[in-house]
């Protein structure tokens, strides 16, 4: 798509916003319908598109991304009335006699960029918070998942007018032209490198941003952890996908006491989920592209394999691999692994792992196994990361009751639910003040008995 035409896009959506036609509540609710719809009708062909893109079996593509959606849709059907309503405040005693209120409105035009790894949910999930919160939307897929960004842009296409929701396919020519553009707010998923260029380019124009960003999360296992119980939630978060989600446990950092018995379990768990052979599995997906294969091939010390390490580049898979004697020096603890190997490294002291925790850029996730409730109330307090769980992975990112996103290097702002219509809507600040009434004390000439007033309210 040239630039021309993403420009033609940008200007009629904000003519249609112009006109006021997504304010009202009705008009929003009619489209979530639609789109609600058009994804339970196409959910084979949905869950085929993944299955070409990532290897995904029909189970995992409706777990994590087309049940998912679902869900927010259905949630901001359920509540998007009662969002949308002006709330009233209290009003202060020097400012009798007014109503204040806080009056939801939305942005305006919104550019929603998403990533290849979870291509479904993480566009059309903020995509339903925007519809809601009542702004259009020019939204780009990735060009590295292209059978889910054409399914993506036939359903859009049939659902919404291309002035209120518009699909722009293509690569970094079409990023580039869509960020020269003046949008009301962008929201953007993906990595670190590509989220300082989104936000360099919003500041042009002095654009809000959410970044939905990544990290190396860590996954702490302490020596009062249930660690067969451990070791199934481990396998299930960093494999899923085949590694290749966000908030997947990037390394697994436990007390040096437990370290021989959690990869042995670890191991059992592997066979147990994936079979004895991962690669002849039909769940288990595979690598995005042969770019992102390799690299990952890199990142393997094979000296320190002890569970996996094979490969088939016809069909860029790559076992389940744990990797043992691990350091922070090793070059897979350089950068996120988003990919399916787990070092294991060990720490004498919790204390240890809060400095070393805090020493690192801040993760977009954090879990911690432990039975000790007060050494799980000491790691989330001092540790900074986005969110996480408590002898769990993953499952804290969906749920609608929650908002979800990051911190410091792992990105900021946050959606899902009532946090993500909040994050698609400014909330105008309103006072609405009565004329039959007009205190003097503020005007000039200034006189010590309105001083004395003055004094008497605002204290």
């Amino acid at each position: 798509m040239t630039e021309k035409e993403i420009n033609d896009i940008v200007v009629k959506q904000r003519k249609y916003f112009q006109t006021g036609a997504t304010l009202s509540v009705n008009t929003r609710i009619s489209g979530l319908h639609r789109l609600y719809t058009a994804i339970f009708q196409n959910e084979e062909r949905i869950h085929d598109a993944l299955r070409k893109d990532l290897g995904k079996s029909g189970f995992e593509s409706y777990m994590c991304e087309t049940g998912l959606v679902l869900e927010e849709i259905s949630y901001m059907l359920k509540h998007i009335r009662r969002f949308s309503r002006e709330k009233r405040v209290h009003t202060p005693l020097s400012q009798f006699h007014s109503r204040s209120y806080k009056k939801p409105s939305p942005y305006g035009v919104t550019l929603i960029m998403s990533p290849w790894n979870y291509p479904f949910m993480l566009t059309l999930s903020p995509l339903v918070d925007a519809l809601a919160a009542g702004n259009t939307a020019v939204v780009k897929p990735s060009a590295y998942s292209p059978h889910t960004s054409n399914v993506i842009q036939h359903i859009l296409s049939k659902c919404f007018d291309p002035q209120y929701v518009a699909v722009v396919t293509g690569g970094r020519a079409e990023n580039t032209f869509l960020l020269r553009e003046h949008f009301d707010y962008i929201f953007f998923t993906g990595s670190q490198s590509v989220g300082k260029e989104v936000m360099r380019n919003a500041a042009e124009h002095l654009t809000p941003v959410t970044l939905e960003l990544g990290g190396k999360s860590p996954c702490i296992v302490d020596q009062t952890a249930d660690i067969k119980l451990a070791a199934k939630r481990i396998v299930f978060g960093k494999y899923l996908n085949c590694g290749q989600t966000c908030v997947a446990p990037d390394y697994v950092y436990c007390h040096h006491s437990v370290k021989d018995r959690l990869i042995k379990e670890v191991q059992d768990q592997i066979q147990k989920q994936y079979g004895k052979e991962p690669l002849q599995n039909p769940d288990y997906g595979k690598i995005v592209n042969e770019k992102h294969f390799d690299r990952i091939l890199g990142l393997i010390d094979e000296k320190k394999i002890v569970q996996g390490g094979k490969a088939d580049r016809k069909t860029l898979q790559i076992e389940p691999t744990v990797l043992d004697n691990v350091s922070f020096s090793d070059r897979v603890m350089q950068e996120e692994i988003f990919g399916p190997l787990m070092p294991v490294l060990t720490y004498d002291s919790l204390e240890e792992v809060i400095r070393t925790v805090n020493s690192m850029p801040h993760p977009l996730a954090l879990y911690f196994f432990t039975s000790d409730k007060s050494a799980a109330k000491k790691v989330t307090s001092r540790c900074g990361f986005g969110g996480g769980c408590i002898n769990d992975t993953i499952i804290h990112l969906a749920t609608t009751e929650m908002g979800f996103g990051g911190f410091g290097e792992s990105g900021m702002g946050a959606y899902h639910g009532k946090t993500g219509f909040d994050t698609f809507t400014h909330y105008k600040s309103i006072v609405d003040k009565k004329t039959w009434l007009d205190l003097p004390m503020r005007y000039q000439p200034y006189q010590k008995l309105h001083e004395k007033m003055v004094r008497f309210f605002l204290k």
